[in-house]
């Protein structure tokens, strides 16, 4: 006959888990001895390792008591029940912890690894980190909003990443960065921007120029994000629409202003 004591140590809980058990109803009170301790035979000691592996997996005490109680059959389903969820609650933690190893390499936490990857590709242009921000705060929101049609907006991003006018269009940018709004510079940077979106919308249409189809009070947030980070582009985008277009994250054809740069 084993002490409380002796019984806790055995199944390898505490007697504060036994006595639980106890008013939980899970194990039965064993009779006491004539100074009045309580008893434990070796049954016991098997039926607190049963709660104690059963509590341990994750199943709610108050269905310990219905499983202890269950048939051969109805134990093992549930059983596999139980091993189910417990596969599905690790699928979950490791998926956990991969986001969570993310967080050293930052963009990587919030954005799809394509955009991951555009971003990146940027930087090894040496285009300026100030730029490469504003373009990573967009495609945060964007990327929660439309995650389905991200893999195609990417595929049309790296594809236009190889014209060498686009990427010298992004390293002018870079350095006009820290300008005036009357500075020259905008302006010449202006007629290459709304030249060479024009030769895209000639050439391919204008879909593929205006292809973000998302609402405007999203575009609006986008856009805001980018004059935080990017003042200029304000001033870049004033300019534009003389030239024939308008808008930063969603561009769109309008009339040209009368005298403007062609």
């Amino acid at each position: 006959m084993l002490t409380i004591g002796e019984l806790a140590s055995y199944a390898g809980v505490t007697v504060r888990a036994v006595r639980h058990y106890h008013a939980k109803g899970l194990l039965p009170e064993p009779g006491r001895d004539h100074s009045g301790y309580r008893r434990y035979d070796a049954g016991a000691v098997i039926e607190l390792i049963k709660i104690r592996t059963l509590a341990e997996a994750g199943v709610p005490l108050a269905r310990v008591g219905e499983l202890l109680r269950a048939g051969q059959e109805e134990f093992a389903a549930a059983v596999a029940d139980i091993d189910r969820r417990l596969q599905e609650e690790i699928r979950q933690r490791r998926r956990h912890r991969e986001r969570i190893a993310r967080l050293a390499s930052g963009d990587s936490l919030v954005l799809p690894p394509e955009v991951v990857e555009y971003l990146d590709r940027l930087r090894a242009l040496g285009v300026d980190e100030r730029i490469v921000q504003a373009e990573r705060d967009g495609w945060i929101p964007l990327a929660a909003h439309s995650p389905e049609r991200v893999p195609k907006w990417m595929a049309r991003k790296r594809e236009q990443l190889d014209d060498p006018q686009l990427v010298d269009f992004y390293l002018t940018l870079g350095q006009a960065l820290d300008r005036a709004d009357d500075d020259p510079r905008l302006v010449g940077l202006a007629d290459e921007l709304a030249a060479y979106i024009t030769r895209m919308a000639d050439e391919r249409g204008e879909d593929y120029v205006d292809d973000i189809d998302i609402e405007p009070p999203l575009v609006k947030l986008m856009d805001t994000l980018a004059f935080a980070t990017v003042p200029s582009a304000r001033r870049l985008i004033e300019l534009l629409k003389r030239r024939g277009w308008t808008g930063w994250t969603k561009l769109e054809r309008v009339d040209p202003t009368p005298g403007a740069t062609p």
